[in-house]
């Protein structure tokens, strides 16, 4: 009897220790891509001299220095947040809808953000106004910026209204998804009725990026999505209830409507803010989650949460760094280079779906 229990606290001190030494490589590895994004692309620069930009010291040549803080520190960063923000967005839908294949946009913020970037396309096509403006340098990314927040802002409205009326998530899921399909096809019109520049435009921001994003704007997109990954954390406990099915956690005094309510929020606010700023980007949404999970051997919120938020950030610089195509002019559409990484994880899932998802 003594060795059996012997042999099960060993056993549960290995699986600690594992997950303890997953989160140590997690991390380093975190630091290590986010030091290799700041050293290659189309000027490389030595991992030394990064390190001690960033330390405040003086480089070799004083064109590092400009690049490193003006440019590319700023576009890690936004890499960074836009991982944790997706990854998390991503496990808080799978777990509301019980759906493996859920994503950040399932709710149709992506296709919200895309209608306000449209309308602005639209706009500066068809009025004098609008083409005054072009000419002034006054409507530039900024104001696809301001768009899409508006565009993402209206969906968030809607859907959060209609959680208070809809019983049940899955009514919820099909009504998001209508509406995407819905907004997508009057993007669809308005892109009909507009010239090829504009059109050329608003392309590129569909083809996501995380380089736009000035320290100007770092200051408004980093406390919101910081604000939407700590609604996460707190909703950690009622995120694990909420697993055993909507009807279990009424049972156990979870207040089901309520909770929808707040996961919604945090997750669109996650979403929304992210493809404001860079675009929609997709796949590390439904990716990330995955591999957490299988990585860590856990369905506990509390330990998914800030694990997906980092490994979310690695998988974000990884794509970037590669879509800068190191020592070349070239750069990569984002979203072709996560859903190249992001393709073979999610035929994995489907293949292999759990049963804790029936």
């Amino acid at each position: 009897m003594g060795y059996k229990y012997k042999y099960l606290n060993d056993k549960l001190f290995n699986k600690k220790d594992v997950k303890l030494i997953n989160s140590v490589i997690l991390i380093s590895s975190l630091i290590v891509v986010f030091l290799l994004d700041l050293a290659f692309g189309s000027v490389q620069i030595p991992i030394q001299q990064v390190i001690m930009i960033l330390l405040g010291g003086e480089s070799e040549k004083a064109t590092w220095t400009t690049i490193i803080l003006k440019f590319r520190l700023p576009k890690a960063l936004t890499a960074t947040l836009a991982g944790a923000a997706l990854g998390v967005s991503g496990l808080e839908m799978q777990t509301l809808f019980k759906n493996p294949l859920a994503g950040p946009f399932v709710l149709g913020i992506s296709s919200g953000a895309s209608l306000g970037v449209a309308l602005i396309v639209l706009a500066t096509n068809t009025t004098g106004i609008g083409l005054l403006l072009i000419k002034l340098g006054i409507i530039d990314d900024l104001s696809l910026v301001i768009a899409a927040c508006l565009g993402a802002a209206l969906v968030l409205g809607t859907v959060l209204f209609i959680s208070h009326r809809v019983p049940d998530s899955m009514t919820l899921l099909i009504l998001g998804l209508l509406f995407g399909y819905a907004t997508s096809a009057i993007v669809s019109i308005l892109l009909h009725f507009s010239e090829n520049n504009q059109i050329q435009s608003y392309l590129q921001w569909t083809f996501g990026s995380f380089g736009g994003v000035t320290w100007r704007q770092m200051v408004i997109l980093a406390p919101v999505i910081l604000l939407g990954l700590t609604m996460a954390l707190l909703l950690s406990k009622p995120l694990n209830v909420m697993l055993l099915g909507e009807s279990q956690a009424q049972t156990l005094g979870l207040a089901v409507q309520q909770t929808r309510f707040w996961i919604i929020a945090s997750a669109s606010i996650l979403a929304g803010a992210i493809t404001a700023f860079c675009g929609p980007i997709g796949f590390l949404g439904v990716v990330v989650p995955h591999l957490c999970r299988n990585l860590f051997k856990t369905v506990n919120h509390k330990i998914l949460i800030p694990v997906v938020a980092v490994m979310g950030a690695i998988l974000a610089l990884i794509a970037d760094l590669v879509s800068q195509l190191p020592g070349s002019e070239t750069v990569l559409p984002l979203n072709s280079v996560t859903a190249l990484i992001g393709t073979p994880v999610v035929m994995w899932v489907i293949l292999h779906r759990r049963s804790r998802f029936s």
